[in-house]
């Protein structure tokens, strides 16, 4: 992987190496050392980079460069034609990958657009119609627009597959095929996937011509400025375990809340953490895939501005996330696969700053523990933790194993009821008998008249 000292080395223009600078970007990290240049050069890019690599710019930058002598201030949409299609696997990364390439265009008169699902169609077709010659879209919502003639690909020259593992796993192969049909036979293309699975060779196959293949070693280190601990608890005790942390741990000296990301494995456990949180008095929120754009936009613009303090998120609803000077970061859940760990701490203690992450381990969680050491080389040692019950909502369950019921209290019962039957002095037989001799006399047949009468007499 080549080396480089900073951004201007690439022959990038003014504006662009301003917009970087005012970024806070000085030295460029090992995948835009290499892909940068490529990219210039117009070859094809098959590319293996994980989230936190710096892999939005190592694309973003050179497009951005190769588009400034089309650039043009024209109101006219016919002077602002798709020339770049970025494709995404979600509307997060979609919205995410827009600010990015935004704020590096922010001195050019470049337009860049961004389209996906679960939002009003009508202002993506009003901006397309409009002109944007950089296009984010998520491929299900890009076959809307294009069914709709709210814009067309003709002049599209580059085209980037951002993530193409996830897209693959979430079955848009299909979708991409078409909007591949639909794009010139004469363009460049850049793929960009975590891993070279055989699905994705396949897919670089059929969609890349020659292309230099860039791979970034495998993150395994921890930065320095960030202090692990680790605590062993009991599975039935991991919420009141983290209740415990986040009184402990997440408030600074003046006892105000630190702004916290909590990683769980699934969104359902994202969901019940949330509230549990909440009913103990915490400011907490879930994202995940079930909540609708508008409320996952307006949940991540309340954490980045401190109106939201703790935020719990699964590895794929948080993918992608840029929050500035995170303290703390919790695994609820220890991540299944090693170098997600490495991932989620990484969002705190970055630019120098100092920070804290704390994860939970239970017995079921001892083979994903140790290769998470195994990966980092780093010795955790699991601090025991015996945590306070937390305050429980009304009506409380107490299970003293995991194969307890509760039972709802039962009303005091009445002994009478309890006795044993007791024959009474008459004989059947007896009683038998002087029925029939009542019957004999004339009287009145009891048994007679509860089927309905004794019938007329003449």
């Amino acid at each position: 992987m080549a080396e480089c000292q900073d951004f201007a080395q690439f022959g990038l223009a003014p504006n662009l190496l301003s917009a970087i600078t005012r970024m806070g970007y000085t030295q460029p990290t090992a995948i835009q050392c290499t892909a940068i240049p490529v990219v210039l050069q117009g070859r094809d890019v098959m590319g293996a980079a994980q989230t936190g690599t710096g892999k939005t710019a190592s694309f973003g930058l050179p497009v951005l460069q190769k588009l400034l002598p089309l650039a043009n201030t024209s109101t006219s949409p016919a002077r602002h034609p798709v020339r770049v299609l970025i494709l995404s696997p979600t509307r997060e990364l979609a919205d995410q990958t827009a600010e990015a390439l935004s704020n590096y265009a922010a001195d050019t008169p470049i337009r860049i657009g961004v389209v996906y699902g679960g939002v009003d169609i009508k202002p993506q077709a009003e901006a397309l119609r409009r002109g944007v010659e950089i296009l984010i879209a998520t491929p299900g919502r890009l076959l809307d627009h294009l069914e709709q003639r709210n814009t067309n690909l003709n002049q599209c020259g580059i085209v980037i597959l951002d993530e193409a593992d996830r897209m693959l796993d979430m079955g848009f192969l299909p979708d991409i095929s078409r909007i591949l049909n639909a794009l010139p036979k004469k363009r460049q293309n850049l793929m960009f996937s975590a891993t070279f699975s055989p699905e994705i060779k396949r897919l670089a196959g059929n969609f890349l011509t020659d292309p230099v293949v860039i791979e970034v070693a495998r993150q395994n280190a921890t930065a320095a400025t960030i202090k692990q601990e680790v605590f062993s608890v009991n599975e039935l005790q991991k919420t009141d375990a983290l209740v415990e942390l986040l009184k402990t741990r997440g408030e600074d000296s003046d006892g105000k809340p630190l702004q916290t990301i909590v990683f769980v494995n699934a969104k359902l456990t994202a969901r019940r953490l949330a509230r549990e949180l909440e009913k103990c008095g915490f400011n907490a929120d879930a994202i995940h895939g079930d909540k609708t754009q508008e409320e996952r936009l307006k949940l991540l613009k309340d954490f980045k501005d401190g109106t939201l303090n703790i935020m719990v998120a699964t590895d794929v609803a948080a993918r992608g996330l840029d929050i500035a000077e995170l303290p703390l970061v919790i695994n609820y859940d220890v991540p299944f696969v090693p170098e997600d760990y490495v991932h989620r701490i990484g969002r705190t203690g970055r630019a120098g700053s100092s920070g804290l992450a704390l994860m939970l381990v239970t017995d079921k969680d001892r083979k994903s523990f140790d290769a998470i050491r195994k990966l980092t080389k780093v010795n955790l040692v699991p601090q025991e933790l015996d945590p306070e019950p937390r305050k429980r909502a009304r009506f409380p369950r107490k299970f003293s194993s995991s194969t307890d019921t509760w039972k709802a209290p039962r009303k005091p019962e009445d002994p009478f009821f309890s006795q044993p039957y007791v024959p009474g002095r008459t004989s059947v037989k007896k009683t038998v008998q002087q029925n029939f001799s009542r019957q004999a006399s004339g009287e009145k047949r009891e048994v007679a008249v509860l089927l309905g009468g004794t019938g007329r007499r003449n």
